[in-house]
């Protein structure tokens, strides 16, 4: 998929020079993002951190009693089971109630992403990208550990911190596959729900790697766009009829997120419905030269300086 770059302007310019990225993104940037120079300069600062109850073992005001005692204060978001640390007086990962799985450390996005998702008790769901765990962890709570999750992960290497996660929070309805997901249909199963958040180039992730103002390229982004498709047609494959899946990335690139909905729109060979994401900003229905299908704007993004959580674009479809 051919990453659309724009001619450099005296704004694109001096916005790479001050906050050190390459220019090409900038340009991008200009085209889409509101107040790109707000978002850009909150991305300079740490993004904030949040924690998941895990209500496999516990209720979010027995974990808020908890931490206090141990002089931590939290404070509510939109979803009830997550919560913003405002502040703590030790690593919140090093707690002893985070290493008996009772919280888990995941960015406000992608728990909206598994609240979309719409999972509950005795489904069949798969998770086709699932390192470290922490969506499909959220999954096993949303289901009440029952039914069965098959979560997926290729880089062979990602698995213990998935296993260890599984494990720490009391997950029993998943089992663990190292394979590529886009030969799921080889698991000769169907699924009620998939979520697919695809390995991107992670610019939406900035705040906490700042490497990636200058370590990616177009080419990445084409590549990683191509793959991406080839998951998603993969999950159209194996979800059941009228069955829904969330696709998301932490990417702010419209060639990984819009793009890649609207090709699967055209080349599908099932009927696909974007249902309407109910959090973020509208999602994209032109960039550049190119237009969408009107539907991709039911699609949804976050921004840091919006939203307070990391760049982020969720999707919700229906296979009919």
């Amino acid at each position: 998929m051919r990453t659309t770059i724009f001619p450099q302007t005296s704004a694109s310019r001096e916005l790479a020079d001050t906050y050190g990225y390459n220019e090409w993104m900038i340009g991008r940037f200009l085209e889409y993002m509101p107040d790109v120079e707000k978002c850009i300069s909150s991305m300079e600062a740490p993004t904030s951190t949040y924690i998941r109850t895990n209500a496999i073992k516990i209720d979010p005001n027995s974990l808020i009693c908890m931490l206090e005692a141990r002089d931590i204060e939290v404070e509510s978001t939109e979803l009830p089971d997550v919560f913003r640390v405002v502040r703590s007086a030790l690593p919140i990962g090093a707690t002893p109630e985070y290493l008996a799985g009772l919280y888990y450390i995941q960015d406000l996005s992608s728990c909206i992403a598994v609240e979309e998702l719409g999972v509950s008790s005795r489904q069949q769901n798969l998770d086709m990208a699932c390192a470290p765990g922490g969506k499909t962890t959220f999954m096993a709570q949303k289901m009440y550990n029952s039914g069965a999750i098959c979560a997926i992960e290729y880089n062979r290497r990602r698995i213990p911190s998935v296993i260890f996660n599984l494990s720490r929070c009391g997950v029993m309805n998943t089992s663990l596959y190292n394979i590529d997901a886009r030969s799921a249909s080889n698991l000769n199963r169907r699924f009620d729900r998939v979520l697919l958040d695809a390995p991107c180039t992670c610019e939406g992730i900035i705040s906490k790697d700042k490497t990636r103002k200058t370590s990616h390229f177009p080419s990445d982004i084409e590549e990683s766009s191509q793959r991406q498709l080839e998951m998603l047609l993969e999950a159209i494959r194996v979800v059941k009829q009228d069955g829904l899946i969330i696709y998301s990335t932490c990417s702010f690139a419209p060639e990984e997120n819009e793009l890649v909905i609207n090709e699967l729109l055209e080349i599908s060979d099932k009927a696909v419905v974007i249902e309407p994401v109910h959090r973020g900003l509208p999602g994209l229905t032109r960039f550049g030269d190119r237009r969408f299908h009107p539907s991709l704007s039911r699609t949804a993004r976050l921004y840091p300086h919006l939203h307070n959580t990391v760049g982020f674009f969720i999707a919700k479809l229906k296979v009919c």
